[in-house]
């Protein structure tokens, strides 16, 4: 072939790309803009391009309001014009008795196992599916109270619907069906309810099915078919914390926190690069990851935190200097940590009590800091534009400023109360509230 042709050919090729990824990103395609997983787009609770409002209320910053029908706690995801959301409907009930009051058993019965896709602009429901109609098979706990807890994922192309024991949905943009899988049944300890959530990266699904009862094990399915690429089985029970991937000298590694040991896998083949020892009982809250630091930590009966240097860590890491410093207090038990600027924010338990170190060295800057009108929190925290967000059990959404001196900035109280975590997208924030979900952002 022509030497001419070869270089015309290249050039041309490479004009195209940079067209279609203009073109893309002009339409609000960046992956970087978006939520489109639990934690947002790096898995963090940050967003580096979101401006959200700092104040609102019931009668200001408002765009809408709208029922979400029966119960969940999964936390909304937004990519392009379009909120998704996960929930779990009883049959043969309506009106406020969907909506279960906190601290109550929400009745078995059967449910229907929801997704729904909203316009942004409007809060109409573009299109909703039923993925499934099952009792469930064992109960919930009494502060979840629902089936719906896993939050949907997506990759610009498809909707990811996990709801566990009622089996892995995958939807294209539209709402067609492309695949669905079905795990089998979880049996958690004391029928404390399921909640966690998988992992995307590039094709690779991962999912952590730890139980009480039967054979534990973390599996990677191919995102695009369902099919199962590895499986490796695990000694441990009950794990609700979403892994998280990280790219280590060019290889991704799946990190998952538990009760026993904390294991890093390989995301090709599943083998385990390195280990630790396990975290406290009940291992809910998601690790962050920052400047070659690991931080994973939990909450129940007792208090466990981990920062590790990802480089030095292989095989058995326990006494290794891959553990730079440990934390023994105040460390939570539902709510993820968040990352901003170097400085690593923890609540304790699931109280709006507030604790800030440095996160190269552990040191604190401050230690039980009182969140105000805040008393419960099962929200993760979510960060942009130098602001924390700390959305509570009974309605208010506290904001502080991020750094080494604690500053509120505003409080924030709407006719709701929030377990799910929020989403922030462009100069919007969502929250799902026990029976709405708001947009919030200024006119």
């Amino acid at each position: 072939m022509n030497p001419a042709r070869i270089v015309i050919s290249v050039t041309t090729a490479l004009i195209a790309l940079f067209i279609l990824t203009s073109a893309l990103i002009a339409q609000g395609s960046d992956p970087s803009r978006y939520w489109a997983q639990w934690r947002g787009p790096h898995a963090s609770g940050v967003s580096t391009t979101a401006n959200p409002p700092l104040e609102w209320s019931e009668t200001k910053n408002v765009r809408w309001k709208v029922l979400v029908p029966g119960r969940g706690f999964a936390s909304p995801i937004v990519w392009g014009d379009r909120v998704f959301v996960l929930t779990a409907v009883p049959m043969g009930v309506t009106g406020d008795a969907q909506h279960a009051p906190r601290g109550s058993v929400t009745p078995r019965g059967v449910h229907r196992f929801m997704v729904m896709a909203i316009d942004r602009k409007t809060g109409k429901t573009i299109w909703e599916r039923v993925a499934r109609e099952q009792e469930p098979h064992e109960q919930s706990h009494v502060d979840n109270g629902t089936w719906a807890s896993s939050s949907p994922i997506t990759d610009g192309t498809h909707i990811y619907a996990y709801f566990e024991s009622f089996g892995l949905y995958v939807y294209d943009m539209n709402g067609k069906l492309i695949w669905e899988k079905d795990l089998g049944d979880k049996r958690m300890r004391n029928e404390f309810g399921e909640g966690s959530t998988p992992v995307l990266h590039g094709n690779t699904l991962v999912i952590v099915w730890d139980h009480l009862n039967g054979q534990s094990f973390i599996v990677a399915l191919d995102k695009r078919d369902g099919k199962e690429l590895w499986r490796v089985p695990r000694k441990e029970i009950d794990t609700w914390a979403t892994p998280l991937v990280l790219e280590v000298n060019g290889r991704p590694q799946v990190v998952v926190p538990a009760m026993e040991r904390v294991r890093s896998y390989d995301l090709a083949t599943g083998e385990v690069v390195w280990e630790s020892d396990g975290l406290t009982m009940n291992a809910i809250p998601s690790p962050v990851y920052s400047d070659g630091l690991l931080f994973l930590m939990s909450g129940f009966r007792g208090n466990d935190l981990k920062a590790i240097r990802v480089a030095d860590a292989r095989g058995n890491i326990d006494g290794t200097s891959a553990i730079v410093w440990t934390f023994d207090r105040d460390t939570p038990y539902v709510p993820s940590p968040v990352l901003v600027d170097g400085v690593l924010y923890f609540l304790k338990t699931n109280s709006g009590i507030l604790t800030a170190v440095d996160a190269k060295t552990g040191t604190p800057h401050y230690q039980n800091q009182r969140l105000t009108d805040v008393p419960n929190v099962f929200a993760s925290p979510v960060s942009a534009r130098g602001r924390i967000y700390f959305p509570g059990r009974e309605g208010t959404t506290l904001v502080i400023k991020s750094g080494p001196a604690f500053e509120v900035l505003a409080k924030n109280t709407l006719d709701d109360g929030f377990d799910a975590s929020p989403a922030l997208v462009d100069n919007e924030i969502y929250l799902r509230g026990q029976k709405h979900l708001y947009a919030i952002a200024q006119p």
